[in-house]
């Protein structure tokens, strides 16, 4: 008999991309700033994703996509507080059209992470206006763009920002709690050399996180004030944690569960249409399993995106898996990695959740933050002298999985005729 079929013929399959890290010549915000100050590495042209997005479609489609999600860059469109510069908005419809032309459905996140130099100025996130202001710059974007867009993400990722931020100390705005170190997280000593120690920035991991609620709540209404019909959402980074045996441990299991994904998910959820998921770390308390390393020195663990996806299904909401990636700069575990992720939505999926897309971080190789371009996480590898692109084994291998769990929305993609661009 014929194994029944797991994934919806409606399923969205691609990948991601953010604007600060892939589009390059953004001079305007905290970023761009710190790495002037040398804080951080110097982003400069990154791919030039902003002049070759038609090129970067073009393989996204020859590799069986018919998804992709990407960002507007805040300081591109608000460049002065409350002044909306309509040539940017315009080249935002220009990749919206290309996307729409090749088949591939949008996904268009309004914040992954950067802050206009102005608001950063006057304390970024820290302002007590952010809400509203955030709320207001989504509004005009959606309001540009709803004709050729119905997905919306708000936030992306809102606790790795704070945490980044106000208790690592690695993103802007570099402020360190003491006792984080205690942690052990790879390359943290060397990433967080900028930084500021406070004993009090813990305490901004909880009133932020409340300020970023009330944000996306905020950009909710506003967005379905003018336009009711768009689906907005936001991504939030599920770090699983599980635990052996020891009652204890089981406990502290729990605990980081509600701390790190339910305490904020229960601010939002009433007002997000779907939940976006991200997944990239898994804890077990008590065990002393070693598994291999990413390039960033993360644990291999891509079948957890069943847990990540299970825990989330008690909001009753659709799920989009909107990143789950690994750094592997000789793509020589990728390919499993994606097998292991699809299988682990599969299971998902047959055990009853309700997942609907999966976007592999990253389509192309990127600037990763504060380790500057040496992480490469892409389907795709970019050479950052001649910016050529080269389609990496595992980028197919994912291909090969697209196909074969697709019937329908999805035309018969040919194995590509070459392999760099």
């Amino acid at each position: 008999m014929q194994e029944k079929k797991v994934f919806p013929d409606t399923f969205l399959w691609g990948a991601a991309t953010s604007a600060y890290q892939v589009e390059g010549g953004i001079e305007n915000n905290d970023w761009a700033k710190s790495a002037r100050e040398g804080k951080v590495p110097v982003c400069g042209k990154a791919c030039d994703h902003y002049n070759r997005y038609e090129q970067d479609f073009d393989i996204a489609k020859s590799l069986g996509h018919n998804a992709h999600r990407f960002s507007i860059e805040w300081s591109r469109i608000e460049p002065e507080e409350g002044k909306f510069d309509d040539r940017e908005i315009e080249h935002y419809r220009s990749v919206l059209r290309a996307l729409r032309e090749r088949n591939l459905e949008p996904s268009v996140t309004l914040w992954h992470w950067t802050i206009p130099s102005w608001l950063d100025a006057k304390g970024g996130i820290e302002h007590k206006d952010f809400p509203e202001i955030f709320a207001r710059y989504c509004a005009y974007v959606v309001s540009r763009l709803s004709d050729l867009a119905t997905h919306f993400t708000t936030l992306n990722e809102p606790y790795s920002t704070v945490i980044n931020g106000w208790v690592r100390g690695t993103f802007p705005p570099f402020q360190r709690f003491p006792l984080i170190a205690l942690a052990r997280i790879p390359n943290d000593k060397e990433l967080s050399k900028n930084s500021t120690t406070d004993w009090g920035e813990i305490i901004k991991f909880f009133t932020l996180a409340n300020v970023l609620a009330r944000a996306h709540n905020t950009a909710y209404s506003a967005i379905k004030e003018i336009a009711p019909h768009i689906h907005v959402t936001v991504v939030f980074q599920v770090h699983y944690f599980n635990a052996h045996g020891n009652p204890f441990y089981k406990l502290v299991a729990k605990f980081q569960m509600w701390n790190m994904t339910h305490r904020y998910l229960k601010k939002i959820y009433k007002n997000s249409d779907s939940i976006g998921l991200n997944y990239y770390f898994y804890t077990d308390f008590g065990s002393k399993t070693n598994y291999p390393k990413t390039d960033m020195g993360w644990d291999l663990r891509p079948e957890g995106i069943y847990d990540a996806i299970m825990e989330v299904q008690r909001y009753n909401k659709p799920v989009y898996v909107e990143e789950c990636g690994c750094a592997d700069a000789k793509d020589a575990f990728r390919a499993d990695y994606i097998r292991k992720t699809v299988g682990g939505i599969g299971k998902a999926i047959k055990n009853g959740a309700d997942v609907r897309g999966f976007m592999y971080w990253s389509l192309l190789d990127n600037y990763e933050w504060a380790h500057g371009f040496d992480k490469r996480f892409g389907l795709v590898e970019v050479n950052y002298d001649t910016l050529e692109r080269t389609i990496r084994p595992s980028a197919f291998v994912y291909r090969d999985l697209i196909l074969s769990h697709s019937t329908q929305n999805m035309k018969k993609v040919q194995p590509s005729s070459f392999s760099s661009v």
